[in-house]
């Protein structure tokens, strides 16, 4: 049986609607269609007819997406594969648009931007628009989630990340001990460790679907702060950025602002305390001003002022937590995955 060109490897913990009503469908439509679809589920289960394209290779229940991942690369025949997220799919010409990049050897791997599907709720969309915005995706650039010049880049997330799969097995796939964060080890391995490239391009697209704010978005955001901060001290060369330090300083200055005040009032420090305390205000007065700013050009962008009302908050509530949780990366001293084990 000749071997497909993409392996596809999709993580779940069930074979969802999601997959069999969006993600399948799309792969159906695919104009590069020389490729496999590896479902990694948490246990088999009796589902509706899949198509012949597609393969279902359960893990233990309670496994990782890292270590799925790495399984549904073991039962893969493909030269490249490919990680997408099932809540995920990709446009018509995905597969076709990277296919061209692997022709050269110094390409591991090619990545897209995930933009936010047209039929998401509001609440989802405020999350889109949150990581589309420059105030709002800061370090993590707004080309991820909205379609950007083509650029090297050496990291970047496994909802639409292909690889070529003799360099993945180099570099011993994905780190399992991180969750998320598996896929910036790796980006950062293939770059760093192999000295290999990796191309975004804005034609290999997806439609991401995303959290709803609050509850849902902020866990996410929590996740990643928590998980760059730690990667700051780990891995500098792709963490230790400016731009993943901002969420940071602001939250320190909103928490060190007001007990900078007391304290120098209570020693009498009079012209100290009001210096801090315009100081504040006038940083407070920049920063709102910024967010009013992307408030109205999501107004603008989206036809939507619903969506231009609420990412305001969502900005503000996103820097505060993502600041907060980074501060408890970089303290932390070792990080150990819930998911311990590894898929065999």
């Amino acid at each position: 049986m000749k071997k497909p060109f993409f392996s596809i490897v999709i993580p779940v913990k069930e074979i969802n609607q999601n997959l069999l009503e969006e993600v399948i469908p799309a792969l159906k439509k695919q104009t590069d269609p020389d490729f496999e679809l590896i479902l990694v589920p948490d246990r088999a289960k009796e589902v509706a007819p899949l198509p012949g394209f597609a393969k279902v290779f359960p893990s233990w229940p309670e496994t990782g997406p890292a270590q799925k991942r790495d399984f549904g690369v073991k039962k893969s025949r493909g030269k490249v594969v490919v990680f997408l997220d099932d809540d995920a799919y990709p446009d018509k010409d995905w597969l076709k648009n990277a296919r061209s990049y692997f022709k050269k050897k110094r390409i591991a791997a090619v990545c897209g931007p995930g933009i936010t599907p047209p039929n998401d709720p509001l609440l989802s969309k405020v999350s889109g628009w949150m990581w589309a915005s420059f105030l709002g995706a800061g370090g993590a650039g707004t080309y991820r989630c909205r379609p950007g010049k083509k650029r090297e880049v050496d990291d970047f997330p496994s909802f639409n990340l292909m690889v070529r799969k003799t360099d993945f097995l180099k570099v011993g796939g994905f780190d399992t001990g991180f969750w998320p964060g598996e896929d910036t080890k790796l980006c950062h391995d293939l770059v760093y460790k192999l000295g290999k490239r990796i191309i975004y391009h804005p034609s290999v697209l997806v439609y991401h679907h995303r959290r709803k704010i609050f509850k849902d978005h902020l866990k996410q955001i929590g996740r990643y702060g928590f998980h760059r901060g730690y990667f700051a001290k780990i891995l500098p060369e792709t963490s230790k950025r400016v731009g993943y330090f901002y969420p940071l300083i602001f939250f320190l200055g909103v928490v060190s602002g007001p007990l900078a005040y007391l304290v120098l009032s209570l020693l009498n420090l009079f012209f100290l305390a009001k210096t801090v305390s315009i100081f504040y205000l006038a940083s407070w007065l920049v920063y709102l001003s910024l967010l009013l700013f992307t408030g109205i050009w999501v107004g603008l962008m989206s036809k939507d002022w619903r969506i231009s009302i609420l990412v305001m908050p969502t900005i503000l509530l996103s820097h505060l937590f993502y600041g907060l949780m980074f501060l408890r990366g970089l303290f932390k001293k070792d990080f150990k995955s819930r998911y311990g084990r590894e898929v065999v």
